[in-house]
């Protein structure tokens, strides 16, 4: 379902000294009840769990839907645009190694969250920018670091916020998808591994 030739239509910023390869490996006693979650969708999730991969402190993610209507949504189902879903990553992590703030610093960097229902040639509400928070907390991090972004774009950024009301993890094939088929799908090397590297996050 995607563009293998899609261009790369944004320049990115730096990443902080913070963001390096990493094996998602928890501190040597976990607590599980101190881990949080954070949602994101920005544009193709397999992009930005191949980016997030790379934060120490992130105990998993998986690749899934969220902020639409339909139930237990398949891919196919949300690439018809009509179930209101938007492509997403939910991210566990640790925040006593790296904060929901930081979090969204990447977030930032890693789309374009000024074009709106796309990135690059995916075309759709699936792909638009989107934070779903789940307390007021989070929703005031999440518009004090938009307002904060803005300062990087010349254009106006059209992220949505709103509540994260389910998630629904996608079919197990796009779990870890750019680790898994990096050397098999031309997507991955066409438009994934250049923003890795544009990020500083592989060679």
């Amino acid at each position: 379902m995607r563009t293998f030739l899609r261009a790369i239509l944004f320049s990115l910023a730096a990443v902080p000294f913070f963001f390096q390869p990493m094996n998602a490996e928890p501190s040597p006693n976990p607590s599980p009840a101190s881990f949080k979650t954070a949602t994101f969708g920005g544009g193709c999730f397999w992009c930005m769990d191949a980016v997030y991969q790379y934060v120490p402190g992130i105990i998993k993610i998986i690749s899934g839907f969220a902020g639409g209507t339909t139930p237990n949504p398949t891919y196919d189902q949300v690439c018809t645009g009509r179930t209101g879903h938007a492509e997403v990553i939910q991210i566990t992590y640790d925040p006593s190694k790296v904060s929901y703030n930081q979090l969204l610093d990447l977030f930032w960097k890693a789309h374009d969250p000024t074009t709106l229902n796309r990135q690059g040639a995916d075309h759709g509400t699936q792909y638009r920018s989107i934070i779903l928070t789940q307390n007021p907390e989070e929703t005031a991090e999440a518009e004090a670091s938009r307002e904060k972004a803005q300062a990087q774009f010349p254009d106006p950024i059209v992220t949505e916020i709103v509540p994260l009301k389910a998630f629904y993890p996608a079919e197990q094939y796009h779990q870890d998808y750019y680790q898994n088929n990096k050397d098999k799908n031309p997507y991955c090397q066409v438009v994934i591994a250049p923003k890795l590297r544009k990020l500083g996050l592989e060679k």
